[in-house]
C-alpha cells in the first residue's frame, strides 16, 4: 500500500507540474502586459487597444505612427486566436477601452495543416463575441492575414479565412475590416519581398507604413470619461 501511495503521489506531482507548464504559455508576457497597465492606472480618456500576434508585438512604434491618439498595445508572442482567448480577461478591460483592433489568424493556419480557413474564421467569431460579452457594443476592427513570403503555401487559406471573417463583420454592427494583404501582392498576386524583414515573416518599416495608411482612417476619435 505504501509503494501504491507512493507511485500515486508521484503521478500526481507529474500531472501538476505538467499542468502548470501548459498553463505557462506566454505567462510572462501576460503578466508584463498587465503590470504596465497596472502602472496606468484609470485613464482621463478611454484608448484604441491593440490584440494579437507577433504583428503587432513588434509594432513598436505604434503609438508615433498613429499621433493624437491613445494607444494601448496587447500583441503578444506568436499568438493564435485560441491565445488570444485564453488571454481575454488578462488583456481586454472596459475600464480603457474605447476600441479594439485585431491581427490574429495567420499562426493559426501555420501551426497544424488540420487548421483549415473554415476554422480560422470560427475561431475568429469565438473571439468576436467573447468581446463584445465582456464589454456590449465595442467597436471592433480586424486587420486581414498578410501574405508573408515565408509562408505562400498557406496564401489560399489566408485569402479563403481572410473572406469569411470579412462576411462575418459586414453582419455585426460598429466593426471594421482592413484588407492589407491586397496592398501587399504584386500583380502576380506574390507577397511583396521588400515589405518584410530577413525571415520573410514579419514587417519592416515598409509594411508597417502601409498597414498605419490603411488603418488610420478606421480608429475612432478620443472622448473623455465620466467617472
Amino acid at each position: 500500500m505504501k509503494h501504491i501511495s507512493l507511485f500515486v503521489l508521484s503521478l500526481l506531482a507529474v500531472i501538476l507540474v505538467s499542468g502548470q507548464q501548459e498553463k505557462a504559455a506566454y505567462y510572462d508576457e501576460i503578466r508584463e502586459l498587465k503590470r504596465q497597465d497596472s502602472l496606468r492606472g484609470f485613464p482621463a480618456k478611454k484608448s484604441i487597444l491593440f490584440i494579437g500576434s507577433s504583428s503587432f508585438t513588434m509594432w513598436k512604434d505604434v503609438k508615433d505612427n498613429f499621433p493624437g491618439y491613445s494607444i494601448i498595445n496587447h500583441g503578444f508572442g506568436g499568438s493564435t486566436l485560441l491565445d488570444v482567448i485564453h488571454y481575454v480577461n488578462d488583456i481586454v478591460s472596459a475600464a480603457y477601452t474605447r476600441q479594439i483592433i485585431i491581427y490574429c489568424g495567420e499562426n493559426d493556419l501555420a501551426a497544424a495543416d488540420s487548421v483549415t480557413d473554415v476554422i480560422v474564421a470560427e475561431r475568429f467569431k469565438m473571439l468576436f463575441n467573447r468581446l463584445r460579452k465582456k464589454i456590449k457594443n465595442i467597436p471592433i476592427v480586424y486587420i486581414s492575414m498578410k501574405p508573408s513570403p515565408s509562408r505562400q503555401m498557406l496564401l489560399g487559406k489566408m485569402r479563403d479565412g481572410n473572406a469569411r471573417i470579412r462576411a462575418f463583420l459586414k453582419t455585426q454592427k460598429a466593426t471594421s475590416y482592413v484588407d492589407v494583404y491586397k496592398e501587399m501582392i504584386d500583380d502576380e498576386g506574390k507577397p511583396i519581398p521588400e515589405l518584410f524583414l530577413d525571415d520573410n515573416l514579419h514587417m519592416n518599416k515598409q509594411g508597417y507604413a502601409i498597414w498605419q495608411k490603411m488603418l488610420a482612417p478606421h480608429l475612432i476619435k478620443e472622448k473623455k470619461l465620466v467617472k
